[in-house]
């Protein structure tokens, strides 16, 4: 615990959670407006106090007292979400601020009395700040310690320093918020904050306990510890005005190589990496552009000159990529480009790649990936990851190189896998383990081992993510055809083999006829797997079932029926 209390300012917002609903949900609080939490009036705007409605009151009674009352939710990161702009706005004229609470703000009275001209023209300074900024209205106090000049703030006042005790010895116990302990001090005969100072201190720990103690400091002008400032974010940002707009994409090359090198000389200053990066662009008319990159790692100066210049590229030019239409240029060139560390952290903290830890190999690998991309654009390298999904061409999302490596879909991590339940024939397929998708063209590609899957996936198993039923058993197919390839599958006498609504194979397979190929002879073969994909969206619904074969040529082939018609959609190694 602190000794003597230090000379505090703090700024109270009245009735804040009313103007919080304000400011984010546009609720008026010129209303009558109250603030709800456990069916009980945690706060409420002047008007409703002018109905008679008071903190403390069950919702029906208020609604009673005003029947056109406006009920909010209380929502605590509503509270602190609106607060953040005055606890910045307070900052900008004072530093070293605490938020004690999302409404309250405190800080330390000797530096701003110095440099403002005393004591109350530093806290008419913060007030018309916060006024001027936020367009909140606030009020000020300035007491010994923070409880003091918490309720010091509520009357505009200016304790004088040492008069803290005489200022706190008139208030009512009900003024250390803490309404149990409150009523048990009424009950004892102790009623003022003066009266429960005068007790000894070791009677009151004794019978009231630590909690007790502390409430004991408070009411005799002791704060029970220090302001516990807060370190206002560095700006990391940096930021590019052009009197000519930059409209060709050659002199945004050079813009955006110019603010990397300092966006990336600032995060050394500070110890940082960039692995998110914002970029906003604003033309000569107005248009306000933005898009953030991900990255699964260190971000060098290249690389953020590569990005900005690929994402000027896309902006200019109207080019999305490969395929797809064309979104519409901007109308006029680009007047002020900004770019925003997103996402920081410290560059002792990254985690070792492909290539191990940080070292003339890894970096050579990243050089030369850059450096494809830096020629073919960003998706001319890209890797695999697996996730979750129910057939090989979900399992696997292409990232391009550099961009975080996050699956698209939840799934259970990549575990070796017993075989199916059902019954293979002894030619079923054994194919390797190893799924990668065949269209990639300068692609690294990880290994995605089998993982639970089955016609019954995850019976009687401990699966800690959720499972994705209908998912193919292991081992993966090694190919995934971009799209599937017609086929036509027949039994024994040459009969086209069906699949009823009930999963009823109509006959054993025996030929498959691959688009306009021969026919080839089924030596084998399990199944099927159904899936009903979003039944609930008639538009996207899918149904169909999975088989896998092998023929006697060797090959595995994965199939899948879909409308009575048969596709082949991967092979199996």
């Amino acid at each position: 615990m602190s000794g003597e209390p230090q000379r505090t300012l703090l700024l109270w917002c009245p009735d804040w959670p009313v103007l919080a609903a304000e400011i984010v949900d546009g609720v008026p609080a010129t209303d009558p407006v109250v603030v709800l939490h456990a069916n009980r009036v945690i706060a409420c705007s002047e008007r409703a106090r002018a109905e008679g409605i008071r903190r403390g009151l069950r919702r029906r009674e208020a609604q009673g007292r005003c029947p056109h009352l406006t009920v909010v939710d209380h929502d605590p990161g509503r509270d602190v979400r609106a607060f953040e702009p005055v606890v910045a706005a307070v900052e900008e004229v004072v530093a070293g601020v605490e938020v004690i609470r999302p409404g309250a703000c405190a800080t330390a009275a000797r530096g701003p009395s110095r440099y403002l001209g005393g004591e109350e023209a530093a806290a008419e300074r913060i007030v018309e700040h916060v006024a001027q900024s936020c367009a909140v209205e606030s009020q000020a106090g300035i007491a010994d310690g923070v409880f003091a000049a918490g309720l010091a703030a509520r009357e505009g006042r200016i304790v004088a320093p040492g008069g803290t005790r005489e200022f706190l010895a008139a208030r009512p116990v009900e003024a250390l918020g803490r309404p149990a302990l409150a009523d048990l001090l009424r009950r004892l005969g102790v009623r003022t904050l003066g009266d429960f100072a005068a007790l000894p201190a070791g009677d009151v720990l004794a019978r009231f306990g630590f909690d007790g103690a502390l409430a004991h400091r408070l009411a005799g002008g002791r704060d029970d510890r220090p302001l516990a400032v807060r370190q206002p974010p560095a700006d990391l940002t940096v930021t590019a005005d052009y009197d000519e707009p930059v409209d060709r994409v050659d002199a945004a090359a050079f813009a955006a190589r110019m603010l990397a090198e300092r966006l990336h000389e600032r995060l050394a200053g500070y110890g940082l990496a960039c692995t998110r990066l914002g970029i906003e662009a604003v033309t000569a008319h107005g248009q306000e552009l933005h898009r953030v990159w991900r990255h699964d790692g260190l971000l060098t100066a290249a690389a953020v000159a590569d990005r900005v210049r690929w994402q000027l590229d896309g902006w200019l030019s109207g080019s999305n990529g490969r395929g797809g239409t064309r979104p519409a240029r901007p109308t006029a060139g680009i007047v002020r480009l900004r770019l925003v560390p997103d996402g920081v952290l410290a560059q002792a903290g990254l985690q070792p790649g492909l290539w191990g830890e940080t070292g003339e190999e890894r970096e050579r690998a990243h050089r030369a990936l850059s450096r494809v991309q830096g020629i073919l654009g960003p998706e001319a390298v890209v890797t695999a990851v697996l996730g979750g999904g129910r057939s090989p061409a979900d399992q696997v999302r292409l990232v391009p190189w550099g961009d975080e490596r996050a699956p698209a879909r939840p799934g259970p991590p990549p575990l070796p896998s017993p075989a199916p339940a059902s019954p293979a024939p002894a030619a079923s397929p054994s194919p390797a383990v190893g799924a990668a998708p065949g269209a990639a063209s300068a692609s690294v590609v990880v290994p995605a081992s089998g993982v639970r899957a089955g016609r019954r996936a995850g019976r009687g198993r401990a699966v800690a993510e959720p499972p994705w039923p209908g998912r193919i058993p292991p081992p993966s197919p090694a190919v995934v055809l971009p799209a599937p390839l017609p086929a036509d599958v027949r039994d024994a006498a040459g009969e086209p083999v069906v699949v009823s609504a009930r999963l009823a194979v109509s006959a054993a397979p025996a030929r498959l006829t691959v688009g306009d190929g021969r026919p080839a002879e089924i030596t084998g073969w399990t199944g099927p797997w159904p899936v009903d994909e979003r039944w609930w969206a008639p538009a996207e619904a899918r149904r169909r079932a999975r088989f896998q074969v092998s023929l006697a040529d060797g090959a595995a082939l994965l199939l899948a029926v879909e409308g009575g018609q048969w596709l082949v959609e991967a092979i199996y190694d």
